[in-house]
């Protein structure tokens, strides 16, 4: 009896693992132009409104210039606690994202809306072509790519539109990130 639990028990065990795992994936990250409202617990005069800058960092009383950009709230308030820890013992800041304005997609070319598109959650290459209205009768459709820049470098990633319309292969309808701009020849 006990050889057959014991699978069960283990499998029960990584449940935590792996729900921590999919949750960590879900998290906002922050982008400049998102606003947020930071404060400190007992401390009401340290309560403010404040937007992302576009080098991705905010002002906060005492603190003093924080980068925030690709990092979730919770790693923002631990690290404004951390800078405030010389002026108040043990400070409990809580950060709340309060505008996801900072949340865009480009999308150029050959569409029927071209311009920004503000995602409100994870979006797809598919999803923004919807949302710009699909695309113009003369899009090349087999040069449809997402240009999306990693630090210094820009990184082209190819969109097979055929097969995405075709159902054939999805692999391509990349999950865009904030900043990204898809071009439509």
């Amino acid at each position: 009896m006990l050889r057959f639990l014991l699978p069960v028990v283990c499998a029960l065990a990584a449940l935590p693992s792996i729900s921590n795992a999919v949750a960590s994936d879900a998290t906002y990250l922050l982008s400049p132009g998102d606003n947020l409202t930071v404060s400190v617990w007992g401390e009401d005069k340290l309560k403010q409104d404040v937007r992302v800058l576009p080098d991705g960092s905010i002002t906060f009383p005492l603190a003093g210039q924080v980068n925030v950009a690709g990092l979730d709230a919770t790693a923002v308030a631990k690290q404004i606690a951390t800078k405030l820890e010389a002026f108040i013992p043990d400070p409990q800041v809580s950060v709340v994202v309060t505008g996801t304005e900072g949340n865009l997609v480009y999308v150029q070319g050959k569409v029927l809306k071209p311009g920004t598109v503000h995602m409100s959650g994870q979006t797809s290459v598919l999803q923004v072509l919807s949302m710009a209205g699909g695309l113009d009768k003369f899009a090349d459709k087999d040069d449809i790519k997402v240009v999306r820049l990693n630090g210094t470098k820009q990184q082209i990633l190819r969109v097979d539109y055929s097969k995405l319309m075709s159902g054939d292969d999805m692999t391509t309808n990349f999950l865009l990130k904030a900043g990204d701009t898809l071009v439509v020849p």
